[in-house]
């Protein structure tokens, strides 16, 4: 059996890690192939060095461009190799335009698709994230959900057939990742002590392209840094409109550092007080590591985590924000929402077996 897997994004990268490996254990060929929707070093390379993931086969180089422009380049390219190496199954991760590219090329050559976190909704529909997530679960032959509520979310489409609750291969990898990083080394490097400072992210385009929203976001956390440390390590595209924008007043207080590797995401997410994030990934590390969220978006497709109280919606409201980070109880029960830590391998069992 010879699998092409396609990742292009932070999350992709993380979920190969484990994917990979135990695609290799199970005896099946896997030809790995990158997009380049992610070029930055510190977006990109520096996860297949941190979490020992093999080198690409493969790179299509995309870099940036519009979403036409990114989907389609990667389709051509995409395209040529499939051809070429014929495999007998694409697995595709998340919901970026590496994902919807290398499920519609599969598709139209006939060729099965697997998608990795299949069945997360949220609103708005109109959201990139949520065309490709929709789009890829309609043509996907094998749908590995990562929460019962992503079952409940394709059925309520009319969508039962290979669809498996597997867990979240990020928990797994979360594990993994926390058992072996030098927490106090992070800690040190970044001068920040233990549950006393608040993570942040900010990289939704909805977020950081509109002026407004943007400077309401970085007000809330410019008045959280009146009472504790915040830490944002800076997306590129949130930087570049800082600075279009002239809103580096409202970051005078706020520790900002390039993006950084998985492991000192995890040190960094397992130490703070409260994480406040536009991420769906650090929306569930956070959980991972039992600390509370704040999420910058209307709605999340990760509902879950709202409904247990671990995450709180407050959009881009820069009073909900503080309040969100100083009033936010942690609850008191913890269920396993996104499985045991092995989903990886039930992946991997579950394709060996029914293709």
């Amino acid at each position: 059996m010879r699998i092409v897997s396609i990742v292009g994004a932070r999350p992709q990268f993380i979920k190969e890690a484990l994917i990979g490996k135990k695609l290799e254990e199970f005896g099946i060929e896997e030809v790995l192939v990158h997009s380049g929707q992610h070029y930055d070093f510190n977006m990109s390379d520096i996860f297949f060095k941190v979490l020992e993931i093999k080198n690409p086969k493969y790179n299509l180089g995309v870099g940036s461009g519009t979403h036409a422009e990114q989907t389609g380049k990667m389709m051509i390219e995409f395209e040529k190799i499939l051809m070429n190496e014929k495999p007998d199954l694409v697995l595709v991760y998340g919901d970026t335009n590496t994902t919807l590219a290398g499920a519609l090329t599969a598709a139209k050559l006939k060729i099965p698709v697997a998608h990795v976190e299949a069945g997360l909704r949220q609103a708005p529909k109109d959201m990139p994230e949520e065309i490709n997530r929709v789009l890829t679960d309609r043509i996907s032959y094998f749908k590995f959900c990562p929460s019962l509520k992503a079952i409940e979310n394709l059925k309520a489409e009319g969508i039962k057939d290979g669809v498996y609750f597997t867990g979240d291969v990020m928990l797994d990898v979360f594990i993994k990742i926390k058992e072996k990083t030098d927490m106090k080394s992070v800690l040190d490097k970044y001068d920040l002590k233990p549950k006393k400072y608040v993570l942040s992210t900010i990289h939704r385009d909805f977020n950081t392209d509109v002026k407004e929203r943007l400077e309401s976001i970085l007000k809330g956390l410019s008045r959280v840094s009146e009472r504790m440390d915040v830490i944002l390590p800076i997306h590129p595209r949130t930087n570049k409109r800082i600075s279009e924008f002239d809103l580096s007043k409202f970051t005078k207080n706020i520790k900002i550092i390039d993006p950084v590797g998985y492991d000192e995401s995890v040190a960094l997410t397992c130490n703070a007080f409260c994480v406040v994030t536009d991420s769906g990934g650090l929306q569930k590390e956070a959980y991972f590591a039992k600390v509370p969220g704040v999420v910058m978006m209307k709605d999340t497709g990760w509902i879950e985590l709202i409904e247990s109280r671990w995450n709180i919606l407050v959009d881009a409201d820069d009073q909900m924000i503080y309040e969100g980070v100083f009033n936010h109880p942690i609850p008191e029960k913890t269920d396993n929402i996104y499985g045991d830590g092995n989903a990886s391998e039930k992946i991997v069992k579950i394709i060996k077996e029914k293709l």
